[in-house]
C-alpha cells in the first residue's frame, strides 16, 4: 500500500462479503514465547480501539431518536464486535492474567512515548509525559509481582526494548479529582494528528482500566489483588485525563466519523510494521471493514446534517503513522526532568511548590494515611524482604537517571509527594 493513504478514495468492500463465519472469528493465537513483543501491543492496542468502538456505538444508539440511523450504526457495530472477539483470542490460552498485563502496560508506556515525541500540541505533550511516567513505573510494580510469585522476569515479556524501573511512584499518583480534568480541544482547530493523538489514548487507558476493574477479582493472589485495585484507580484518573481533551461540541454524527477514521489509521499503522504473517492478514482485513464503515459514517453525516466529511477531517490522507519502537533514552529524559510534578487542576506543577492546604495532600492523606498499607509499595517491599539481595527486581541499561530512585533496597515513598 502507498505510504500516503487516504481512506475516503478507497472503494468500500461489500456489507455481506466481510461478514465472519465461526471458523473465521476465531483465529489461530500467536505463541506467547516466539511473538515479538510489538506485536502483541498492536493486538491489545486494538483490541481497545473495538471496544471503545462498540461502546461509543452503544451511547450513540441510545442518544439517537432516528431508527434510521440506529440501523446503519448496529450494522456496523455486528461488524466491530467480530472484529473485537477476533483479535481477543490472538491471545494464547497458555498467557496468563499477569502476563497479560505486562503487556498492558508496555503498550502504555510505549505508545505514549511515541505520540508524545510527535504531537504537536504542547498541552497535550504535557498530558502525555505525565501519565508516561505513571505507567512506567506500573510496569515496574507488576514486573516485581511477576517474579516474586511466578518466577518469571518480565525481560522476557518485553523483549528488551524497554525498560523495568521506577518512575514516578505509584503512591505518589493518587490526586484529587478535579486535578484530573484538562481543557478540552477544539477538534474543527486542531491539528489532525492531535485528534487521533487524543482519541487513541484514551480508548487504550480506558481498555487498561476495565481489564485491571475485571481481572482484580480474578486474580489468585492478596497481594495481587489489592495492586489491581490500587493501579484500576490511578488508570481511571488518567481516562478522565486523556477524554477531557476530546471536543465535547462534536455531534454524534461528527464523532462517528472520527472514530471510524481512527480505526483506519490504526489499522493501516498496524499493518505496515506488523511482522507476524498471520496477524498481519488480520489487520488488512480489518482496515477493508473499517474503509466500509467509514464511508457509512460519511454518507450518514451528509445526508441527516448536510455536512461533507471534509467538514470534519479537512484532509483524509494520514497523518505520520503510529510505529513502535524502542523509547529508553525519551523516557529517561521525561523521568529526570519531570518525575516530581503533580497535576493543578487544567496544568501541571512541582509537588514542592503546591501549597499546603492543596486538595493533592488533603487527598494523599485520606487514601496513603498508612504508607505500608499502600499496595504498590507493599509489592515492592515484599519482593526486597525475600530477595536473598535485598534489592528489587529490575531491568535497566543503566542506573536510573533520578538519584532518588537508584536505591533497589528502599522503595521511594515520598518522591513527587512530599
Amino acid at each position: 500500500m502507498p505510504s500516503a493513504f487516504n481512506p475516503f478514495d478507497q472503494k468500500p468492500p461489500r456489507f455481506a462479503a466481510t461478514v465472519l463465519n465461526w471458523k473465521q472469528i476465531y483465529p489461530k493465537s500467536y505463541d506467547k514465547t516466539e511473538t515479538d513483543p510489538f506485536t502483541k501491543t498492536r493486538v491489545i492496542l486494538m483490541n481497545g480501539t473495538e471496544y471503545e468502538a462498540v461502546w461509543f456505538s452503544h451511547q450513540f444508539h441510545r442518544h439517537c431518536t432516528n431508527n434510521d440511523i440506529r440501523r446503519v450504526i448496529a450494522r456496523a457495530r455486528r461488524e466491530e464486535q467480530q472484529q473485537q472477539k477476533q483479535i481477543a483470542c490472538l491471545k494464547p490460552l497458555d498467557e496468563s492474567i499477569l502476563e497479560t498485563t505486562i503487556g498492558y502496560e508496555q503498550l502504555a508506556v510505549d505508545l505514549t512515548a511515541a505520540m508524545a515525541q510527535t504531537e504537536p500540541c504542547e498541552c497535550f505533550v504535557k498530558a502525555l509525559n505525565f501519565a508516561l511516567l505513571e505507567d512506567f513505573d506500573h510496569l515496574y510494580r507488576y514486573a516485581d509481582l511477576l517474579e516474586m510469585e511466578h518466577g518469571i522476569r518480565a525481560e522476557q515479556l518485553v523483549g528488551h526494548y524497554t525498560e523495568i524501573m521506577p518512575g514516578r511512584p505509584t503512591i505518589s499518583e493518587h490526586r484529587y479529582a478535579f486535578d484530573d480534568v484538562k481543557p478540552w480541544l477544539c477538534f474543527k482547530k486542531a491539528e489532525p494528528l492531535t485528534k487521533l493523538h487524543a482519541m487513541i489514548i484514551t480508548a487504550a487507558e480506558q481498555q487498561t482500566m476495565n481489564y485491571y476493574m475485571n481481572q482484580c477479582q480474578f486474580y489468585t493472589s492478596d497481594p495481587g489483588r489489592r495492586l489491581y485495585q490500587e493501579i484500576a484507580m490511578i488508570e481511571e484518573q488518567h481516562v478522565t485525563q486523556y477524554g477531557s481533551f476530546i471536543d465535547p461540541d462534536c455531534t454524534w454524527l461528527e464523532s462517528n466519523l472520527m472514530h471510524e477514521y481512527v480505526e483506519c489509521y490504526l489499522y493501516y499503522s498496524c499493518l505496515q510494521d506488523e511482522t507476524h504473517p498471520g496477524i498481519k492478514k488480520v489487520w488488512e482485513a480489518h482496515l477493508e471493514q473499517e474503509i466500509g464503515h467509514l464511508h457509512d459514517a460519511a454518507a450518514l453525516l451528509e445526508k441527516y446534517e448536510g455536512k461533507c466529511w471534509q467538514q470534519v477531517i479537512p484532509d483524509g490522507n494520514f497523518p505520520p503513522l503510529i510505529k513502535f519502537q524502542p523509547n529508553k533514552d525519551y523516557i529517561r529524559k521525561v523521568l529526570k526532568e519531570t518525575v516530581t510534578l503533580t497535576a493543578d487542576r487544567e496544568d501541571y506543577r512541582e509537588v514542592s511548590k503546591m501549597p499546603r492546604e492543596a486538595d493533592f495532600f488533603a487527598w494523599q492523606d485520606l487514601v496513603n494515611k498508612d504508607v505500608e498499607a499502600v499496595p504498590s509499595h507493599a509489592v515492592i517491599a515484599s519482593y526486597q524482604a525475600q530477595s536473598p539481595s535485598g534489592e528489587d527486581y529490575r531491568y535497566t541499561d543503566s542506573p536510573s537517571p533520578v538519584k532518588a530512585l537508584q536505591d533497589r533496597k528502599t522503595d521511594n515513598t515520598t518522591l513527587g509527594r512530599a
